[in-house]
């Protein structure tokens, strides 16, 4: 028997976005403690070079290397996911994601050397990139359009979960002796994966998916169970059945999706902005904060117990304040959240370069001997940078957050959407692969400089959303087509993105069922040209 409570489906599906938060502890929170620094030695400090009992750990490149093959696998998975997902079904897709994530963590688990250990962080990388991108597709597929901002947005509470459940695990172990402070944690991480493999198998498949298989009777069977509560005859559930089957009939006429339908003059635009949204994400320097902080925090001169521990509560900040968008992202709308998001961590990034040009010394040989952490300050300067990085995760998490989940499954048609959504998810993790790679670097080369670049990143995302990006909140994702083929905007891009408003309200009340049967309900009476046109050329089939 399938579940066909909505939160409940995806409560477990979201675990496919815990699972990227367990990955980012599971770094984060282990590089900086002398057992993973010693075992992975390559000196200049520490055995088996010298006596020193302080050890240099992996080079910065290699660190690099060693953090960015996770987005290197979840890269390639995530531009594959889109045939898996279109062949398999997105719920197959993400049970195949969980099974790589075992796999990848006994490797990690049982890693011997930095090769091992690359390996087996690449499989995982891949489940990452599998579940990333189909996650918020599935969800997005299954929740009503009031809802959908807050369920797919829930995949980004998960990962700040498992952030934080992570982060305190290996904080835990830290105080194990031995290879085991760094085993332990590696291998608890499969436990979430073989919860969400097992849990997968009671979740009903994508209503949409089915329908682009011909599989109506399912179709409606998941839209009974899901929407209608057990009533098939539901308002609702009749409304949005029929508009999926006129938008299938309508891309019927179409030709095989590849991905260079996402290159047409009247998809171009569309594709552009999900690549941009999940680019954007990334360089906000968001996980910069979540991979590198204990460099930070070594920067503003705490070490030991008092680093960890005050590393660990930008991980709380991150959960508490991913809370409120989940509850209004669907009133804000996707537009002002996401300016608001850029504005604010533009100022905070500003202001931690700021102070450490201004207050803080160069060490060359890096504090504690971490060169990564090349930079010094002390005093109040250095609690005002502490207090300005929790701020930037403050200002991330209600916007940037989960919008950049919520925000690209909602932009394409049926046809598109799984091969688009993995298109935009793997512009994500290439760009997690490259950061991950030139932070540890950057730190070196170019010290309080990263802060002003990733500034500078956010001042473009604010001018790119204000004139580019689209208010989708509260739209049924047929009703999103319509925005882009509207005849009086602009030609490819329809209307435009300061036009586009908010329509929730609208929305919930036919959930509800309260319509008008003589003038008919929310979605006739704003029906678009579009629509009216697709439903005038599926009538002479």
């Amino acid at each position: 028997m399938a579940v066909g409570n909505i939160y409940l489906i995806t409560a477990i599906a979201i675990i496919g976005g815990g699972l990227f938060g367990f990955d980012i502890s599971s770094m984060s929170a282990i590089i900086g403690t002398p057992q993973y620094l010693c075992y992975f030695n390559q000196g200049p400090e520490g055995p088996p070079f010298n006596d020193n009992p302080t050890c240099s750990g992996p080079r910065s490149d290699v660190q690099g290397g060693i953090t960015a093959s996770m987005a290197g696998g979840s890269w390639l998975a995530a531009l594959l996911s889109g045939f898996f997902s279109d062949i398999l079904g997105r719920k197959k897709t993400i049970m195949i994601g969980s099974v790589l994530w075992i796999i990848g963590s006994i490797i990690v688990c049982a890693s011997q050397n930095i090769g091992m250990l690359i390996v087996g962080r690449i499989i995982n990388g891949m489940c990452v990139g599998l579940c990333s991108a189909q996650v918020p597709v599935y969800i997005s597929e299954l929740a009503p359009p009031s809802r959908r901002g807050r369920l797919v947005g829930a995949q980004q509470w998960a990962i700040t979960w498992g952030i934080m459940i992570m982060f305190y695990i290996s904080y835990g172990a830290s105080y194990i002796d031995g290879v085991g402070s760094f085993r332990v944690p590696w291998g608890i991480q499969m436990i979430p994966a073989m919860i969400l493999l097992f849990g997968m198998f009671f979740l009903p498949e994508s209503p949409r998916w089915l329908a682009r298989k011909n599989r109506w009777e399912e179709c409606h069977a998941v839209l009974t169970l899901v929407h209608g509560h057990g009533d098939p005859n539901s308002p609702f559930v009749t409304r949005e059945l029929q508009e999926i089957k006129e938008m299938c009939e309508f891309e019927r006429n179409n030709a095989d999706v590849t991905y260079l339908e996402l290159l047409k003059p009247n998809m171009i635009n569309r594709t552009h902005i999900g690549i941009f949204t999940q680019i954007w994400s990334q360089l906000t320097g968001m996980n910069v904060m979540m991979y590198y902080i204990t460099y930070v925090f070594r920067m503003a001169n705490l070490s030991g117990d008092q680093l960890l521990l005050s590393s660990s509560i930008q991980y709380v900040i991150n959960v508490v304040m991913t809370v409120p968008a989940l509850l209004y992202v669907d009133k804000w709308g996707r537009r002002p959240t996401l300016l608001i998001g850029a504005a604010l961590m533009m100022t905070w990034l500003f202001a931690n370069g700021g102070i450490l040009k201004s207050y803080g010394t160069h060490v060359p040989e890096g504090v504690d001997h971490i060169k990564e952490a090349s930079w010094s300050v002390t005093g109040p300067p250095s609690k005002a940078v502490i207090a300005c990085s929790y701020l930037f995760v403050a200002s991330y998490a209600p916007t940037w957050g989960p919008v950049s989940w919520i925000y690209p499954p909602e932009l394409y048609p049926l046809r598109v959407r799984g091969k688009a959504v993995a298109l935009a998810t793997s512009a994500n993790w290439a760009f997690n692969f490259a950061l991950g790679y030139f932070v540890p670097p950057a730190f070196v080369s170019i010290q309080w400089r990263v802060y002003i670049l990733f500034g500078v990143f956010c001042a473009c995302m604010f001018i790119h959303v204000f004139f580019l990006f689209p208010e989708t909140a509260g739209k049924t994702l047929e009703e999103v087509e319509d925005l882009f083929l509207d005849p009086l905007g602009p030609k490819y891009i329809g209307t435009p993105a300061w036009k586009t408003k908010i329509s929730t309200k609208r929305t919930e009340a036919l959930e509800k069922g309260r319509f008008d049967e003589e003038k008919g309900d929310a979605y006739n009476s704003e029906e678009s040209p579009e629509r009216a046109e697709i439903k005038h050329e599926n009538k002479g089939l």
